[in-house]
């Protein structure tokens, strides 16, 4: 277990310093486990924190499984229970990396001004069909209530 982590940090080490510059190098970590030395020292010691780290990992992915539709910030906590994940396991890791790069790519597409003047006549649009349909309903069926007040 311990090699194959070894072996990933060197592959990763030498793709990083391959492809990423400056700032890029700094942010990306090497991958494998961020136990402390003294547990990755244990083959035991290590295993059951790997055990431990993904029991709390799941039980938090769970939960914001749970919030998704019930009220509460479900991928928020999905993605903490990932982020908890990846402090153990490569594959955690690789599945935050890809997806800190999706959001960063989606943010800067949505800061295009094409996209975003898009964005704009598309909910002006869509502002503006709801009101036509509210009044026309309202224009049709009139205001009523749910509650019964004697005026």
């Amino acid at each position: 277990m311990n090699a194959e982590s070894d072996e990933r940090k060197v592959v990763a080490a030498t793709s990083a310093s391959d492809s990423a510059t400056g700032d890029e190098q700094a942010s990306e970590r090497e991958l494998g486990s961020r136990a402390p030395r003294y547990i990755q020292a244990s083959r035991v010691l290590h295993l059951s924190w790997q055990v431990g780290i993904f029991v709390v990992g799941l039980a938090v992915v769970g939960a914001g499984i749970v919030m998704l539709p019930l009220p509460g910030p479900g991928w928020l906590v999905i993605f903490g229970g990932m982020a908890i994940w990846a402090t153990e396991f490569v594959w955690a890791q690789l599945v935050l990396r890809w997806t800190r790069r999706k959001v960063t790519e989606a943010a800067q597409r949505a800061l295009d001004p094409k996209v975003r003047r898009r964005n704009v006549i598309l909910t002006t649009l869509g502002l503006l069909i709801v009101a036509v349909l509210v009044g026309i309903y309202v224009w049709k069926f009139g205001i009523v209530m749910p509650w019964k007040i004697d005026q």
